[in-house]
C-alpha cells in the first residue's frame, strides 16, 4: 500500500471475494481494504500503539445522527467518563484536505462536541483544538501526528473560515466566538 507520515504497524490482510481485506483491532473484523481504510487503520494503530489510547475508548465508523441524516464518522476517541474527546477524519492520500474536508469534520463536530479535531490524508495532518478566548485553532503538523494537547513540534496556524462554523456551534457547543 501507499506510504504514509504515519507510523508502520503490524496488519492481517487476506482475500476474501476478490478483494483484499485488513484487520481492524477496533471493529474486531475484516474490512475492505481502500486507500481511506489504510489511512484509517494507521491513525487506530498510531493511537493504540504509539499514544496508548486503550482500544476501549477508541470508536471507528459509527452512525451518528446529523440534522435527521445518517452519517458515519472515521474515528472518535472517547474520554474516560465516556465524552467525545478527540473526532478525526481520514481522507485517501489522493486526497487534498480542502475547506470541503474540514466542513465534514466541523459539522459532525456539531454533533459530537469533541474539544479536539483532526483531519488526515495519511501524509498531511491537521489537528486543532476549540480554545473559548480565540475559537477553533489548528495546527498543521508535517511528520508527527500531535493529538495530545501539546503545540510542540506544531505551527499554530488559524484556519480560514472557522468563524462560520463557530457562530454555528456556538450554541450546541457553549463556547465564545
Amino acid at each position: 500500500m501507499l506510504e504514509l507520515t504515519l507510523p508502520a504497524f503490524e496488519y492481517k490482510v487476506k482475500r476474501q471475494s476478490g478483494s483484499v481485506m485488513i484487520f481492524d483491532i477496533i471493529r474486531k473484523k475484516y474490512v475492505v481494504l481502500t486507500p481511506e481504510e489504510w489511512v484509517r487503520q494507521h491513525v487506530v494503530h498510531y493511537l493504540a500503539e504509539v499514544k496508548k489510547v486503550p482500544v476501549a475508548l477508541i470508536a471507528v465508523e459509527r452512525e451518528i445522527a446529523l440534522y435527521g441524516l445518517r452519517r458515519r464518522f472515521d474515528v472518535v476517541v472517547f474520554s474516560r467518563q465516556g465524552e467525545p474527546w478527540l473526532l478525526v477524519e481520514c481522507k485517501a492520500p489522493s486526497v487534498l484536505l480542502t475547506r470541503q474536508v474540514f466542513d465534514q469534520a466541523f459539522r459532525y463536530n456539531i454533533t459530537l462536541e469533541a474539544p479536539y479535531v483532526a483531519v488526515t490524508n495519511g501524509v498531511k495532518h491537521y489537528c486543532g483544538k476549540i480554545e473559548p478566548a480565540r475559537g477553533f485553532v489548528f495546527w498543521t503538523i508535517s511528520r508527527n501526528f500531535c493529538l495530545d494537547g501539546r503545540e510542540s513540534g506544531c505551527s499554530k496556524i488559524l484556519f480560514g473560515q472557522v468563524s462560520r462554523y463557530l457562530s454555528l456551534m456556538k450554541g450546541v457547543l457553549k463556547i465564545s466566538v
